[in-house]
This record gives C-alpha cells, structure tokens and sequence, in this order.
C-alpha cells in the first residue's frame, strides 16, 4: 500500500475573528492512495481520509480582569478635633490574569473518501480551517491516511506533509 501527497498548500490567513488567539489557513492538496500486492483474501475496498493537523504550543484557557476600589479612612491617635486628625485614601486597581494549558494537536479531517478497487484520489482546493485559543506558537500539516480492507483484515497507512511553523 502506498499513500502520497502533491501540490500541498498551506497558507496563514488573517483570522475572521481578528482575535489575536485565532489561527486560521487555508489548504489544499491532492492524495493519493494505492493498493498493490497479492493476499489471500479478496480486496473488499477501504477508504482515503485527508485533512491536517494543527499544533499549538500553549492554549489561553480562560482569562478574568479583576477591577477593584478600595476607600479608607484614618484618625490621627491621639484625637485632638482638628481636622489634621483625620485622613481619607482611596485607590483604584485593576488586575488580570490568564490560565495557560500545554499544547494541543488538533486533527481536521476535510475529506473521507470511500472506495472499491485499488486506487484513489482526495484532491483538496483552498479550504479554510481555524483554531481558536492558541497563545503560544502553531504547526500545521498535511494527512492522508488510507485504509485497504478484505473479509477478514483491515491494513491503515498514513502520509504526513511537511511540518510549517506558523
């Protein structure tokens, strides 16, 4: 069995949502897959799946702002009645924080293509995939995995594109 990739694109595109976590591309490919050999058992089929892969090296899990007020006042000990005795402060502060997690890799299938015989072919143009919460660096590949399949045994080879640093 012999599954290939050709023609890849693998494009960063400004994301829709302009937030800075937002990473979206766009794709494209064609795949091939191909069975050869002689078994036993009779080939019954199997599929093509093709997609990518996105890597992020840290994800903003949630964020919170915490604004705050504080007020005090004061007396000057010992009391006399004057009004040097007395103090007012006030004070405002605002405080944020973010709650990273360790990277995640999250698989995109784009197509699955069934079929019978001994070839296939998954060709991609210019789809646009996104990936929300990614803080930290991002990866995107290419994959096609391809399935042969008889009565009895399932045989599952998979094909990774080039790794881009994003």
């Amino acid at each position: 069995m012999t599954v290939a990739g050709s023609n890849e694109t693998l494009l960063p595109v400004a994301p829709l949502t302009t937030a800075i976590s937002s990473r979206e591309y766009l794709v494209g490919g064609t795949f091939n897959g191909k069975v050869s050999g002689g078994g036993k058992t009779k080939l019954t089929g199997g599929t093509l799946e093709a997609g990518a892969q996105i890597g992020c090296g840290i994800i903003s899990d949630e964020a919170e702002i915490n604004p705050g007020l504080s007020f005090t006042p004061g007396i000057k000990i010992p009391f006399t009645g004057s009004a040097g005795d007395a103090s007012l402060g006030t004070g405002i502060s605002l405080q944020g924080k973010v709650y990273l997690k360790p990277g995640t890799v999250t698989i995109v299938p784009i197509d699955k293509k069934s079929f019978k015989g001994t070839g296939t072919r998954v060709t991609i143009t210019g789809v646009r995939i996104k990936f929300d919460q990614c803080a930290g660096q991002s990866f995107i590949r290419t994959y096609a995995t391809l399935t042969s399949s008889t009565d009895n045994t399932d045989d599952v080879i998979t094909y990774l594109g080039v790794t881009k640093a994003v």
